[in-house]
């Protein structure tokens, strides 16, 4: 590949990430304002935020159903997704909203996100087979600052009302569509699925190495998304318990979001020292401490201390993220690369609102300062599948 039609993709793809996968979370950076403006329950974030994850789980199962990447130009899928993606996120802020309207327009922004982030990822894969875990960590990295971008906004609250947000929000994934379609071409290692196979999912499942970087992966996200969402209440609870602290929380949300894409980018320069297989279980062993001690850090009266405890955790949640997705796309056929990032992407997903909601409900009988301990779940079970593998004896 020319060095530097090389030098110029990974920046368009990233940028372009960054600006759809904003959408994902706008629902949760004005949630607040959505409550008050329709009237909504409290519970609303649990179910809004759920809403997203299905609908991106049922747009990633259908896509990966019917090889979509594969057999479609991966550049084309994301401009069309892109841009239904800002349409169904706009109409939040038509009047006279309901629980049930708006659950169905984030079930449909999600839906079609399926179409961004693993889609994102193949189009990275198809350019780059040398250091594919850099690239990625570029891209997830991309993936955390969009999450985080609603709170960034929200937190001029004072200068941009929530409709704006959501406008902003919606205006930079047509903008991000648009420049993937004009600037990037399919790429030079791109190979075309020719037909529907229905068989393909069954086929990399049969993989030991590829079940293993799966499980891996789905270890993660059960604590990932619960996390994610659920950083403004681990703020808040750490206010309610020591009075006379002061965040901003939206800012502060923001930061530790957007800090652990600055993780994702160091993850992937260390996979190309070390073995991929090594940083990733090192960050799934990390972020499975905080979750454990997370209790100790809530009794702690330093807001400094816990803050930084908050900022470490947010880094090492998502930073072997990019690295599970590398090891899944190097343990498949190059012309099954989409779909097996695609439906590792749908089951990962499935379990985040498994999470979420677990965690929603769990939160009328557990004390709040507790209730973290859950996610610890998802990464011990990740490393345990990981270990008992003993897979990836070379250097991936």
């Amino acid at each position: 590949m020319n060095l530097d039609l090389s030098k110029r993709i990974l920046p368009i793809i990233v940028f372009s990430q960054f600006c759809c996968t904003s959408l994902w979370f706008a629902g949760n950076g004005v949630i607040t304002d959505l409550i008050i403006t329709f009237n909504l329950e409290v519970s609303a974030l649990g179910f809004l935020t759920s809403a997203v994850q299905f609908g991106f789980i049922m747009g990633t199962f259908l896509f990966a159903f019917f090889t979509i990447t594969d057999r479609f130009s991966p550049s084309k899928v994301f401009f069309v997704c892109a841009i239904l993606c800002a349409f169904f996120n706009a109409l939040v802020v038509f009047p006279s909203q309901t629980i049930y309207s708006l659950i169905l327009l984030r079930f449909s922004t999600g839906f079609f996100l399926a179409g961004i982030y693993p889609v994102g990822m193949k189009i990275a894969a198809d350019y780059y087979q040398k250091g594919l875990g850099k690239s990625l960590g570029f891209l997830v990295g991309a993936l955390v600052l969009g999450t985080a971008f609603p709170h960034l906004l929200k937190g001029f609250s004072q200068f941009i009302s929530w409709q704006y947000v959501v406008y902003i929000t919606s205006g930079i994934a047509v903008l991000g569509g648009v420049l993937i379609l004009v600037f990037v071409p399919d790429g030079p290692f791109r190979k075309s699925a020719k037909a529907i196979d229905l068989s393909v999912i069954f086929k990399i499942f049969r993989n030991s190495n590829f079940r293993s970087a799966a499980f891996g992966y789905f270890g993660h996200m059960w604590e990932l998304y619960a996390f994610w969402a659920f950083i403004p209440l681990l703020l808040t609870t750490y206010v309610k318990m020591h009075p006379g602290t002061s965040f901003n929380i939206p800012l502060l949300s923001f930061s530790i979001i957007a800090l652990g894409g600055i993780a994702c980018v160091i993850a992937g320069y260390l996979s190309q020292k070390f073995k991929t297989i090594h940083v990733a279980t090192t960050a799934l062993v990390l972020s499975a401490i905080c979750c454990l001690v997370s209790p100790l850090f809530f009794e702690i009266n330093s807001e400094i201390i816990f803050v930084a405890f908050a900022v470490f955790w947010g880094m090492v949640v998502i930073a072997d993220s990019p690295l599970f997705s590398t090891l899944v796309a190097q343990t498949v056929n190059p012309e099954f690369k989409g779909t097996a990032l695609t439906i590792v992407n749908c089951l990962g997903y499935s379990l985040t609102i498994i999470s979420i909601m677990l965690f929603n409900y769990l939160m009328a009988f557990v004390p709040l300062n507790y209730l973290f301990v859950m996610l610890a779940i998802g990464p011990v079970l990740g490393f345990s599948a990981l270990v008992s593998k003993m897979v990836f004896k070379k250097k991936v």
